[in-house]
């Protein structure tokens, strides 16, 4: 069940940093700054997925979304991005994403996300970062 993440959820959000992001995982503090922001909505999945949502007047930023391995292709990001998306009331709403991510640009894309630019070499290793944008009602 979705539910707003509150600061009980930030250990289990850690988990789920860890287990999806490795390194590159958000530490406790930057968990715990993500949860407490006014502008920011934080949505739960049981102890298995999240996603992060900024909001600033008209455009939304998706900060993070993130499923445990054991249970992606399940639906659970797509749920998640469906809640964040109307909760965000936003007229715009944009993300980056790895361009060798191809299962996360596929949901994006059915979506109704495009690509608007590239950061090129963004991530470790010198994978390009693609900025997507969806525009309109924001409703999936």
């Amino acid at each position: 069940m979705i539910r707003p993440a509150t600061e009980a959820d930030v250990a289990v959000i850690v988990s789920i940093e860890a287990e999806c992001f490795g390194a590159a995982a958000w530490s406790e503090q930057l968990v715990r700054e993500h949860l407490a922001a006014d502008h920011r909505i934080a949505l739960i999945h049981d102890d298995v997925a999240y996603g992060v949502v900024s909001v600033l007047g008209d455009v939304a930023d998706l900060d993070r979304i993130a499923v445990v391995p054991s249970v992606r292709r399940g639906g659970l990001a797509r749920e998640l991005l469906d809640v964040l998306v109307a909760e965000s009331s936003a007229e715009r709403m944009l993300l980056e994403v790895a361009a060798d991510n191809e299962a996360a640009i596929g949901l994006y894309e059915s979506f109704g996300f495009s690509t608007i630019s590239t950061r090129k070499g963004y991530y470790p290793g010198g994978i390009d970062a693609l900025i997507m944008e969806l525009r309109g009602t924001l409703e999936p």
